[in-house]
């Protein structure tokens, strides 16, 4: 284990701030910061903004200039070391003349995998893993999910009332919570590749399931679990343009033709109960690199994915009203024999926006900063 100073702390502290910058636009790369130290001071900066830019080290190489020759970098993940959309960084690093690399967590891509690093020390170059590694790890959830399990990292997001009732019994639910409240929703919004409903909450509220509220250089894609085919083709998401993706167990042709004819791509994943198959939807989402999907649905497909064991977070803004047993709950699952089936749950975040509660959650058997 390393003895990290104050300093070091400093230095890879404004490494995470700088690959914070890319929240809403690196996907689907992992979010990544550099810092060039120098006898002590900082020489460049750098983070990776998007696909096929520079990444962070070549980003704060060219800040630097000369200045990058024996400097130190400070590096919120392994440097990469093979050919992509953009050329190793490690060979960067090394045609700079930086002499040591410290760095927050291992990439785990298999391509790289303790490759890069491995490259670094082989040349002389001091590396030193493990500074501020949950953070990083934080910020990365959804990529190191997708390169680990191979599937997206999958956040439930929800809006319920004290007593956890989601809507009343028609259905109803605007707005259980305030603008704060939903404000914050869109960023969960903004950081995902992809926002997922259900068919019945798409038939009920008719919704976009875009970023409006805060501003982002690209839109999630939109995808619809939807059993039957029953999206009207007047939906307002299909109006809205490409970016839309209706997962389906149907083999309507007439209706698969109606549907594809207003843009939208439709995937057929269906298992011998004429269901969506789960578990191949977001191993399907991962082959087209998209790392976190927020699912904003209702109590039918969250209890679904709940039962899967696809949940990896959950997102619930709390109003201090109550509805009573009339209105909807959260998730739809079969009777329970006994506590112990109880899915178990540890809250990671608790913070108030206006007069809702929000409250982050992860499943109980996974500790904090674990994917």
């Amino acid at each position: 284990m390393s003895n990290w100073t104050a300093d070091d702390h400093r230095f890879m502290s404004r490494a995470l701030q700088l690959a914070r910058h890319g929240l809403y636009s690196t996907t689907p790369n992992p979010r990544v910061g550099c810092v060039l130290v120098k006898d002590g001071r900082v020489v460049g900066e750098g983070w990776h903004e998007r696909a096929g830019a520079d990444h962070a080290e070549v980003a704060a190489i060219k800040d630097a200039g000369p200045n990058a020759a024996g400097s130190t970098a400070y590096l919120t993940l392994e440097p990469c070391c093979h050919q992509g959309r953009t050329p190793p960084c490690s060979d960067a690093l090394l045609a700079a003349g930086v002499t040591a690399v410290v760095y927050a967590i291992d990439d785990p891509n298999p391509k790289v995998a303790g490759s890069g690093a491995a490259a670094l020390r082989d040349a002389g170059v001091t590396v030193r893993p493990g500074l501020m590694a949950a953070a990083a790890a934080e910020l990365n959830l959804g990529f190191i999910c997708r390169m680990q399990r191979g599937r997206p990292w999958v956040r439930l997001k929800l809006a319920a009332t004290l007593d956890g009732r989601t809507a009343l019994a028609d259905g109803e639910s605007r707005w259980i919570t305030g603008k704060p409240a939903r404000t914050d929703a869109h960023r969960w919004r903004a950081r995902s590749c992809a926002v997922m409903t259900g068919i019945g909450t798409l038939l009920a509220d008719d919704p976009l399931l875009d970023v409006r509220h805060i501003e982002t250089p690209r839109q999630p894609l939109r995808v619809v679990v939807d059993n039957n085919l029953a999206i009207p083709t007047t939906a307002a998401m299909l109006q809205r343009g490409n970016g839309v993706l209706v997962a389906t167990a149907s083999t309507d042709e007439d209706r698969l033709e109606a549907v594809r004819a207003t843009g939208a791509e439709v995937v057929q994943l269906n298992t011998a109960r004429g269901r969506v198959a789960l578990p191949r939807l977001f191993e399907a989402l991962a082959a087209r690199e998209i790392n976190e999907v927020t699912v904003e649905a209702g109590q039918t497909l969250n209890g679904a994915l709940l039962a899967a064991g696809l949940v990896d977070e959950l997102v619930v803004y709390y109003n201090a009203r109550i509805i009573g047993s009339s209105g909807r709950g959260m998730f739809v699952s079969p009777a329970l024999a006994s506590m112990d089936e109880a899915p178990g749950f540890a809250i990671h975040d608790v913070r108030m926006f206006g007069g809702d509660l929000r409250v982050v959650l992860r499943p109980a058997e996974r500790p904090v900063g674990h994917v």
